[in-house]
């Protein structure tokens, strides 16, 4: 495992008790990074701190991203424990039902949308100024190569993910002046317990688009993030990263 350095900073990964997000919370704290994970299921996420309190620093809130109250809360709670956040991962979501378009039920699309899209606005919104009044700051923000290519019977998780992308884009723009980097990966699909509510059939689709003939590991995403929100990622910012294994086309 090349080894990054983020000795002395503390990270926030939402969605950190389980699959992506535990797996870049783990790879941040042995680089050095204190870890705060932010997840809405209170049981998973004790038994994740209790991993990670073996190794290193690591604190939780149960937070629903979903709710801005609920987002800004956890962000002075953090700030009561940490004297300062330098990276936020915004990783937590929900992949939602396979279902045609017009067969989608408006409240499951609105709780994708909510969840995935204004779940990591509320979460850079809340953070972003504390990062200005530090001058440093690095945000990766979970997308997903859905976003780019649009898959069928997922048209919420995919435009959701697209609205991630662009999102991406604006808040790097708006933030270049400081030392702050807001870059986003798209990975393929990982085995994580979204696949729970996937069929059989589009979990096989998504596996077939993919020409390296394999999901996307959890540790190869981490392993991606880790140096994004490193200090030596000083230039990149408002820029996608695929982790498609080559289904990627732009």
């Amino acid at each position: 495992m090349n080894q990054i350095d983020l000795k002395d900073r503390h990270a926030v990964i939402t969605g950190g008790a389980q699959g992506i997000g535990l797996a870049i919370a783990q790879r941040l704290q042995a680089s050095g990074a204190a870890v705060s994970l932010w997840d809405h299921d209170q049981a998973t996420l004790a038994s994740a701190l209790e991993h990670l309190q073996r190794t290193g620093t690591a604190t939780g809130e149960v937070v629903d991203v979903s709710n801005p109250a609920s987002v800004e809360a956890a962000t002075q709670t953090t700030l009561a424990k940490h004297p300062r956040i330098d990276i936020l991962v915004a990783n937590a979501g929900i992949s939602g039902p396979n279902l045609k378009l017009w067969d989608y039920p408006v409240e499951d699309w609105q709780h994708v949308i909510q969840i995935n899209l204004l779940g990591v606005f509320f979460c850079c919104r809340a953070i972003v100024p504390h990062m200005i009044r530090q001058n440093y700051g690095r945000i990766v923000n979970i997308a997903s190569i859905a976003g780019k290519e649009g898959n069928p019977d997922a048209s919420a998780y995919s435009a959701s993910k697209a609205g991630v992308i662009a999102l991406t884009k604006s808040l790097g723009k708006e933030t270049a002046g400081q030392d702050i980097a807001v870059n986003c990966v798209t990975p393929a699909a990982a085995r994580t317990r979204l696949f729970d509510q996937m069929t059989p059939e589009f979990i096989q689709y998504m596996l077939s688009k993919i020409p390296r003939g394999r999901f996307v590991e959890v540790d190869e995403i981490s392993a991606m993030v880790a140096w994004l929100v490193s200090k030596e990622n000083s230039f990149t910012t408002g820029a996608v990263f695929d982790l498609s294994g080559g289904r990627a086309t732009y």
